[in-house]
């Protein structure tokens, strides 16, 4: 055969039986596995669905870095997709949820359990600095101080890539920005105590509690911290150790309380008891200064009316009174003696026994 020849093809070689169930398996399984591979690849695709719910918001990040700019990084309440970790990561964030952080680092030694049922704990003759906090006043007195401040969210972005530290997870999102609270409040409570007098911390409360909550709000805008503070309650107390002392106080603070009640009791009492007889005695003026002007008017009338008269005929005048006045004068008396005028003007002698002689009983008796 010369070497130009075409060369014949070779016939295919038989496959023996036991390939050709194997090649028939693996086919088969290829196809599972295509499959399978398909399903996963779905399942992976749906577990990227999350929902997002009315009082959160929820931030993607993908690779590390979120996905989109401004307000449009936040995602609402609601059903929605992301490629699921480690391609991204759903940071959610409850937006409207009040936060709550608790300041014990100025307050005494207290477990969780008394401190739910207001239980003071045993105090030791002195304080303990290692485990007991405090805070000293204005004027160098010691005091504890606890506060508790709610507050919620109100820039998400700052809150969760400012605050969050490294390794945050989803349902840890916040845990930077409680702690950054959490210091402002503990600031403020000592800022506060330090401006304010022991008496005025003690006894004006809600004074000092205003105090403590301007600072917060203070500490907040400065430091970004991206919150709106919505109550800040503010508890404090002498040390243990001056309980007694403070008790003494307080019932001798309601003793003069009491006392200065009767006081302004009594005083209240006797005030308007004088003030009825000042008013008695006044209208009683007033009707004796009426009744006496009313006189004074009436004789005035009878003295210019009688003026007349007199001046008409001063003789006549003073006759007519005298007849009038004696009558007046003697109308009350039981014996009257008429002296009559002698002929001649000379005086009749009149002789009186001064010392009349006692009436007899029998003769009275007998007229009656």
């Amino acid at each position: 055969m010369s070497s130009h020849d075409p060369q014949t093809p070779q016939p295919p070689t038989p496959m023996d039986s036991g390939a050709q169930a194997m090649a028939d398996a693996l086919k088969s399984s290829f196809g599972i596995v295509k499959f399978v591979m398909s399903g996963l690849f779905i399942m992976f695709l749906f577990s990227g669905i999350f929902t997002v719910g009315p009082q959160e918001k929820a931030i993607v990040l993908q690779f590390g870095k979120p996905v989109g700019d401004g307000e449009k990084m936040l995602l609402g309440s609601g059903a929605h997709w992301s490629f699921p970790y480690p391609i991204n990561e759903v940071i959610k964030i409850p937006i409207t949820e009040v936060q709550e952080v608790r300041s014990r680092t100025q307050w005494f030694l207290q477990s969780a359990v008394q401190e739910a049922k207001g239980e003071i704990p045993y105090a030791g003759p002195t304080l303990n600095p290692a485990i007991d906090g405090y805070t000293l006043t204005a004027d160098g007195n010691i005091i504890h101080a606890k506060a508790t401040l709610r507050y919620h969210i109100d820039d998400p972005r700052r809150c969760v890539f400012d605050f969050a530290g490294k390794g945050t997870q989803q349902s840890f999102g916040l845990v930077g920005i409680s702690n950054a609270v959490l210091n402002a409040l503990d600031n403020a409570l000592l800022h506060a105590s330090g401006l304010t007098r022991v008496d005025d911390v003690l006894l004006d409360k809600i004074a000092f509690q205003d105090a403590v909550t301007r600072r917060v709000a203070k500490l907040v805008s400065e430091q970004k911290l991206g919150i709106i503070v919505d109550q800040c309650i503010v508890e404090t107390r002498q040390p243990r150790q001056l309980d007694m002392a403070f008790q003494q106080v307080t019932d001798a603070g309601q003793k003069r309380g009491t006392a200065l009640t009767e006081a302004r009791s009594y005083r209240d009492k006797k005030m308007n008891e004088a003030e009825g007889n000042a008013v008695a005695r006044i209208n009683t003026a007033q009707s004796e200064r009426n009744a006496m002007v009313a006189k004074i008017r009436g004789d005035a009338s009878i003295f210019t009316d009688n003026l007349a008269s007199y001046k008409r005929n001063p003789e006549l005048f003073l006759q007519q009174h005298l007849v009038k006045t004696l009558g007046t004068a003697i109308a009350g008396v039981d014996y009257k003696m008429y002296l009559p005028t002698s002929a001649d003007g000379k005086p009749i002698e009149l002789r009186l026994n001064l010392n009349r002689e006692p009436i007899k009983q029998g003769s009275n008796e007998t007229k009656r």
